[in-house]
């Protein structure tokens, strides 16, 4: 599966907070740190719906 296009992650924001979003490349996910959640990338598509999005847990500090 090809990488997701730097242009377009750039302009991607976590549609529940607003926040910026972290590519994960090797579990093909959009990550919202500030909304603890990953979005999935299904063949080089973002499916940006909270719907969609599994939850992550809080990183420890």
């Amino acid at each position: 599966m090809s990488d997701i296009d730097g242009k377009m992650l750039e302009a991607l924001i976590c549609p529940q907070t607003g926040g910026p979003l972290i590519y994960d490349a090797s579990a093909q996910e959009l990550i919202s740190k500030s909304a603890h959640l990953a979005y999935p990338i299904r063949e080089a598509i973002p499916i940006m719906l909270v719907s969609e999005a599994r939850e992550i847990d809080e990183p420890n500090p």
